[in-house]
């Protein structure tokens, strides 16, 4: 397996039928069913639709939505493309004329054809629209068909195209033929990026810098170190740090600047993130209270500016946090690189798609190498007939030939004594070739230009043989002179920064306004008329409810929800935070500290073992608690102070410490005016 063979994703001869499952090894097969029996999934009808269903799967994975490594092409890319190469002129072609020309390759559609030509000019490398494109940073889309034009650029004409290398087959209806793949010299796939959904995967690989592509390919070849950095036609603000060659993610942000004391301006937006889709979702983040505005105000016509107005009291660093927080100011892209190597689904690296581009790259030049060695080397076996002819009067020997053989004949006896100088045998194409020189060239025939146009060829020659003896050295200078051609006219828009973690309930700490109706038995952060808040927490809290039965849930915080008039606690939810109960059960009183540990939301728990009365809850963890006891005949002890905090912090389930048999009356955490310092000991957890 070389350095590029990967597992595939996917098996074109998987088999159309499935193992029945469950059956043991003892148990013996069933008798085979009549031919309109399925219920075993065995029958024709399933057997016909797992084979149609494959043979979709693998056209659409493979012949429409997963480009292709070699070219880094979809099919619909290639055709446009390759229309576009047929009837190139140098000037510009109506879109449905290329439209209606891509169609004698393509099955699918015009709209399919011209969504994806609108957005190959928008890429702006491999073609140059004329007219409404479309605007990448509104989402405006383009003008019909019938009113824009398009050509190739200078660098789609010379870097995708050599028919003498390109391999073609019938298009769908037999009646013309389009090349398997362009043979492009561009690593066209991390150029333009990618993104597919097929049956069963999809794909997406996101652009790259033009200049950046040529230097870690002359890297390549080199054997150095190199290093792919996403870059996007929007500019904007890119976290690389989870990137893994392509695998990862990639977080990104708009460009925010501040233009005055109370407004903030969106210059550069993220990749795929468009100015009405950002001005939405600020809305959304408005109306939901976790940002403040006075206006939005969008100027947006070449370049992308977004004036947001802020209230006098905003802080401009919480907003634009606020704005990376909720806005699609700042998003993140999941990326998986999918491409088809060899027929098949193949998930690479980006850096590994590099390599086969460059490995690629160095065999197309050695092959148009050989082709341009052999054109040579024919011309100047041609140059060498025809100087020779003339100069040694050859052709005065055909006239009194009575016969095209004789004619043949004569001018091979001419040039027999002279083989020595020609490059190869002469053949009939060379024979026709010298009988079809007109007189007027034979009676002006300059033997000096001829040994110079010769000279030329042989020096061509030569340097044809020297690219070709070190062709890794010879694609090294062809990528340096494309990217000193070239890279200017591309420099690189998104600029790389490290993004800092957002704290997202700092943020909302004191979004929403936790309100208690003791009296009807409703929570919830809707405001109650005459009521303070109990507290205020974030979106992204949850609350913990305790009720005096010692049932507790966890809930994500309410607009408004009835909790009954039972409910003694309510707070947000802290797994470790240690709380305090004291509960009857069997007229025994416990003691017990806990934390509430891992729960499941919107499920009801029990702190106590077994059922019990709630009689003291708190989180404050007391240092000592006042317990008076109800009066009763014969009791001598009335009070007693004991300390929580000696008593070990266990799990909800736990008995907890006993702590009396007598009945309470009160419990406090402060100690009453009328506690009794001399009366009676103290505890069992007494200080």
């Amino acid at each position: 397996m070389n350095e590029f063979e990967q597992p595939s994703l996917f098996d074109s001869e998987v088999s159309s039928k499935h193992p029945a499952k469950g059956r043991s090894k003892t148990e013996s097969k069933p008798s085979t069913p009549p031919e309109n029996d399925t219920s075993l999934g065995e029958g024709p009808i399933h057997r016909l639709m797992d084979s149609n269903f494959l043979q979709y799967a693998s056209y659409v994975i493979r012949d429409r939505a997963i480009p292709d490594i070699e070219d880094g092409l979809k099919p619909v890319q290639r055709r446009i493309l390759y229309s576009l190469h047929q009837n190139d002129d140098g000037r510009f072609i109506k879109v449905a004329n290329i439209v209606g020309y891509t169609m004698q390759f393509h099955p699918h559609g015009d709209a399919s054809i011209g969504d994806a030509l609108v957005t190959l000019v928008n890429r702006g490398y491999l073609i140059e629209g004329q007219g409404n494109f479309g605007n990448i940073h509104t989402g405006d889309p383009a003008a019909a068909a019938r009113y824009i034009e398009c050509r190739l650029t200078d660098l789609a004409s010379t870097q995708l195209f050599n028919n003498d290398l390109t391999e073609f087959i019938p298009s769908y209806d037999g009646r013309t033929k389009e090349p398997v793949a362009l043979p492009a010299k561009l690593p066209l796939l991390l150029l333009l990026g990618a993104e597919g959904i097929a049956v069963g995967l999809s794909t997406r690989v996101l652009p790259h810098n033009f200049g950046e592509l040529l230097q870690a390919q002359i890297a390549i070849l080199q054997r150095k170190k190199f290093e792919l950095i996403p870059d996007f036609p929007q500019g904007g603000l890119l976290d690389v740090r989870e990137y893994d060659e392509g695998r990862g993610k990639v977080r990104l942000r708009a460009v925010l600047d501040q233009k005055d004391e109370s407004t903030l301006v969106v210059r550069e937006l993220p990749y795929g993130v468009t100015t009405e889709s950002l001005i939405s979702s600020i809305e959304d983040a408005v109306k939901k209270g976790k940002i403040k505005t006075k206006a939005i105000r969008d100027y947006t016509a070449g370049h992308v500016e977004i004036e947001i107005a802020l209230p006098a009291d905003a802080s401009i660093p919480n907003t634009i946090q606020s704005l990376y927080a909720f806005t699609q100011c700042e998003t993140s892209i999941s990326l998986r690189p999918i491409v088809i190597c060899e027929k098949r689904p193949v998930e690479l690296s980006v850096h590994d798609i590099l390599r086969h581009n460059t490995k690629r790259l160095v065999d197309l030049l050695r092959r148009e190498l050989q082709i341009e060695r052999k054109k040579i080397d024919e011309a100047l076996h041609a140059a060498s007939l025809v100087r020779l002819f003339i100069i040694h009067r050859i052709y005065k020997r055909i006239e009194e030939c009575p016969t095209a053989a004789a004619v043949r004949q004569a001018i091979l006896d001419g040039l027999s004594p002279f083989r020595d100088q020609l490059r190869r045998d002469i053949t009939v194409t060379d024979l026709d070739m010298l009988l079809a020189i007109p007189i007027k060239r034979i009676s002006l025939y300059d033997i000096n230009k001829s040994r110079k146009e010769e000279e030329d060829l042989l020096a061509d020659f030569d340097a044809v043989e020297n690219n070709l003896t070190d062709v890794t050295a010879y694609t090294i200078r062809y990528l340096k002179t494309l990217y000193r051609d070239y890279s200017d006219l591309h420099p690189r828009k998104t600029r790389i920064q490290t993004f800092d973690a957002i704290e997202m309930r700092e943020l909302t700490a004191k979004e929403l306004a936790i309100y208690h109706d003791e009296g009807k038995g409703y929570i919830g952060y809707r405001d109650v008329d005459g009521e303070a808040p109990v507290f205020h927490c974030s979106s992204y809290d949850k609350l913990i409810l305790v009720w005096n039965d010692c049932r507790y849930r966890v809930i994500p915080p309410p607009e408004k929800l009835f909790v009954d008039k039972n409910l003694v606690y309510v707070a947000v939810y802290d797994r470790d935070k240690v709380m305090t109960l004291i509960y009857e059960a069997d007229q025994i009183t416990h003691m017990k500290r806990f934390t509430f540990g891992g729960v499941i939301q919107n499920k009801d728990y029990v702190c106590t073992p077994e059922p019990a009365r709630l009689l003291f809850f708190s989180d404050v963890n007391p240092e000592t608690l006042y317990v008076k006891y109800a009066p009763r005949k014969g009791q001598q002890i009335h009070q007693q102070e004991f300390a929580p905090r000696k008593v070990t912090i266990r799990t909800p389930k736990t008995h907890g410490i006993q702590m009396t048999t007598k009945r309470i009356a009160s419990i406090s955490m402060q100690k009453p005016r009328n506690w009794d310092n001399k009366a009676g000991p103290k505890g069992a957890l007494l200080h």
